[in-house]
């Protein structure tokens, strides 16, 4: 007989309604970042001064967040077929580890296959009424999605276990930011590349530091990230380099003139990542004090995009 799941871990008794247990399969607290950078790309559409459709914006809502959910269950899928969940032992739970849906036999492998293809199909059913509204270049936006987020997890790729899991989460969530800017405006535009790239590159940095509990995990699994190749000291730096990836871009982009002075206020949401970082410098060898840091991190990809939305909306009204 195997042993009960950890406290606070998922268990089939305790998600006995099977609408329940399919929608936290999809780990939903991390969901709402794909709100924020939608969010971020309507207000860079209006802006520049599009009109905003209501209909349009609910739509593409509904299918970021549907795509985003299919990514995470695949993930899940994939991590038990290399053995990567099955293995972690120093999971930070519901941070790190996946969501221990299938090791902890809430969902069979196939019953999480199946549903990770239903995500997909739903997402792609909808975005085929979106392209009939917003213009063929959205195809692209949501092709290039949608195979960045399969390639990061799925073999033959395997994009993560090869040391390019950062950029492919930039690229995918950099896309969130387009992707809904275009359905708005109905053709692609600058702006929400330039603004969306700081965003993308703090989102890239939670799946930085959310390496470090499952370092041990991945490396036995053969998922060579740089934070499984690098030691843990050394690793802890490359936090710090994103970071201030972000932050230059951001300023960047006010002295080309991209975006408004006021915009520089949206680097006060990087504080919080700040302070993770010197938490991660401090514990990267011992990563389950690791938590604080973590959720420090998740506030400043939040909370970026959101000012950063506000400011411009403020600045186009008054512009």
């Amino acid at each position: 007989m195997s042993a009960p799941p950890p406290p606070g871990e998922p268990s089939r008794e305790r998600l006995a309604h099977p609408f329940i247990r399919y929608v936290l399969a999809t780990r939903p607290a991390f969901l709402t970042i794909t709100l924020a950078g939608c969010l971020l790309g309507f207000a860079t559409a209006v802006a520049d001064g599009t009109a905003f459709g209501w209909a349009r914006a609910l739509v593409t809502l509904l299918l970021a967040m549907l795509a985003h959910a299919g990514i995470n269950v695949l993930n899940d899928y994939c991590d038990h077929l290399n053995g990567t969940d099955a293995r972690n032992t120093q999971r930070i739970y519901p941070f790190t580890g996946g969501s221990r849906f299938i090791q902890n036999g809430v969902l069979t492998p196939r019953q999480t296959r199946g549903f990770a293809g239903a995500l997909f199909a739903v997402t792609i059913g909808g975005g085929l009424w979106l392209l009939s509204v917003a213009g063929a270049e959205l195809f692209w936006i949501g092709l290039g999605g949608l195979a960045i987020g399969w390639a990061y997890s799925a073999p033959p790729l395997q994009l993560n276990s090869r040391g390019v899991g950062e950029l492919c989460v930039a690229a995918g969530f950099l896309l969130v930011v387009v992707g809904a800017d275009t359905v708005q405006r109905g053709t692609l535009a600058p702006l929400p590349w330039l603004a969306g790239a700081p965003y993308a590159l703090l989102v890239a940095n939670l799946l930085y530091i959310n390496q470090f509990p499952d370092r041990a995990a991945d490396r036995a699994s053969g998922k060579l990230h740089w934070v499984a190749r690098l030691q843990p000291g050394t690793a802890a730096w490359g936090y710090g380099l994103i970071l201030l990836l972000a932050a230059g871009t951001l300023s960047g982009d006010v002295l080309s003139g991209a975006l408004p002075p006021a915009a520089l206020i949206a680097l006060a949401a990087l504080l919080p990542a700040l302070v993770a970082g010197r938490q991660l410098l401090r514990f990267s060898a011992t990563p389950e004090r690791l938590a604080p840091a973590i959720r420090l991190t998740l506030l400043a990809a939040h909370a970026q995009p959101l000012l950063l939305a506000v400011i411009l909306l403020l600045s186009g009204r008054n512009s």
